[in-house]
């Protein structure tokens, strides 16, 4: 579809297009985008976001840490223990689907509090497993609630918060996952050898007290529910899948987020997996020098997400994206030609910036492209298609590292990022402060 695309054109569109960040764009006329302080109820649906996003960072980083000591104590080959892995993958897909389409019906709220509540029971439930069967099973389970907690999140806060703040406010969702992150790798540590992996899991049942403070305190935002009396009255509702699909314009789109989702979730997988290993056979470095280098490669990602969310609002998303794409080709390809102790621990935080800044984005940019009736499907639905995508990532750099060398996968990784250029160009369109429909 690209190979007949001739490079002066393509040249000046992107050149077009990084022209907007010296002056903003003109917003979009919105009902929603007014000076009004974002109210109580908008400020609790954020923090119940972050939080049911922060559990799935959390909960990732833990079973990395714990899978050792789970499979001596269940004797679990390697492959039985990158299957815990897979499968809470592969649930986190299903749960994305069914959970985004039940709350376009039902709501996003409600849905968010069982997302949460089947997250942490099942997850509790690993600390009773006897074997690899019975543990298989509630970490599959446990995936489908984390899998849910993404996109709910994202279409709850968008439709909450002002238009003017939107591509802030989901940034902040996306800020949750490094906080998650950041936490496990603080906390397991501590506590994995005081109370073993059975106790790390009975740890995970605390947030099913978020899933109380999210259904006693936050409300539906006042679009879902005018939207949702709507479509009562109008009984010729079109399923939540179909409206993806609805017409060439969002087929496009669709298919552009899938790209961009599927590059982000590849291009993360890929190297958190194995950035500590990266450090540790090629520079000698030990595993508390790796963490520290990994973290401070965190901390990027974290600071690109919240400064990605900043200018999505301030110059548009295309442009936002575009910047952040161009910097993930040009930082990754810098990292992996690195050697010495301090360019690493720098070099990595800035590549950090760009590599999983764009997660700030995805949240605005689905929710302006989506109708309500369909909103919390997209998100859910192409997110996660990209999170499936991105779990090739780790075996493509692993294959690539064993048959010629690690600095060669990283170079293959700055690489994928060119595919969001294009995709960006020719697939996403501008919303930026469009009104929700």
């Amino acid at each position: 579809m690209f190979a007949g695309c001739e490079a002066a054109p393509l040249a000046r569109k992107l050149a077009a297009l990084l022209r907007n960040f010296t002056s903003p764009m003109t917003s979009v006329p919105s009902t929603q985008d007014s000076s009004v302080a974002p109210t109580r109820h908008a400020l609790q649906a954020l923090i119940a976001s972050v939080l049911g996003y922060a559990m799935d960072g959390f909960d990732l980083l833990i079973l990395g840490f714990m899978l050792p000591a789970i499979a001596a104590d269940l004797h679990l080959t390697p492959a039985q223990s990158g299957a815990l892995v897979t499968w809470t993958l592969a649930g986190a897909v299903a749960g994305g689907i069914v959970f985004g389409m039940l709350s376009d019906y039902f709501g996003r709220v409600r849905m968010l509090t069982w997302t949460i509540l089947v997250f942490a029971v099942f997850t509790g439930l690993c600390a009773l497993a006897q074997g690899y069967g019975d543990l298989l099973i509630y970490r599959t389970i446990a995936g489908i609630g984390l899998g849910g907690e993404f996109g709910i999140g994202m279409a709850l806060v968008a439709e909450a918060w002002p238009a003017r703040l939107r591509a802030r406010v989901s940034s902040y969702v996306g800020i949750g996952w490094q906080l998650g992150v950041l936490a496990a790798a603080l906390v397991t540590p501590l506590l994995l050898p005081l109370i073993g992996w059975r106790g790390m899991f009975a740890v995970g049942l605390l947030p099913a007290v978020a899933s109380f403070f999210v259904r006693r305190h936050v409300e539906e935002p006042a679009l879902f529910t005018e939207r949702r009396a709507a479509a009562k009255a109008n009984r010729a509702r079109k399923l939540p899948l179909k409206r993806l699909f609805d017409d060439a314009r969002t087929a496009r789109a669709s298919i552009g987020v899938i790209i961009l989702c599927s590059v982000q979730n590849f291009g993360y997988y890929g190297l958190m997996i194995w950035l500590p290993s990266y450090l540790s056979k090629t520079f000698g470095y030990s595993l508390t020098r790796s963490g520290l280098w990994t973290a401070a490669t965190v901390l990027g990602m974290a600071l690109g997400i919240w400064l990605f969310g900043l200018a999505a609002d301030r110059f548009g998303r295309k442009p936002a994206f575009l910047v952040y794409q161009i910097g993930a080709v040009a930082m990754v390809f810098v990292y992996s030609n690195l050697t010495s102790p301090s360019a690493l621990l720098i070099g990595g935080a800035v590549m950090g910036v760009f590599v999983n800044g764009m997660l700030g984005g995805y949240g605005a940019l689905i929710s302006e492209i989506y109708p309500t009736e369909a909103r919390a499907t997209a998100q859910n639905v192409l997110f996660n298609i990209g999170r499936a995508v991105g779990g090739l990532g780790p075996v493509a750099v692993g294959a690539l590292a064993a048959r010629y060398s690690f600095a060669v996968a990283l170079a293959f990784l700055a690489s994928i990022y060119l595919l969001d250029v294009i995709a960006t160009l020719f697939l996403i369109p501008e919303k930026r402060g469009a009104e929700l429909v």
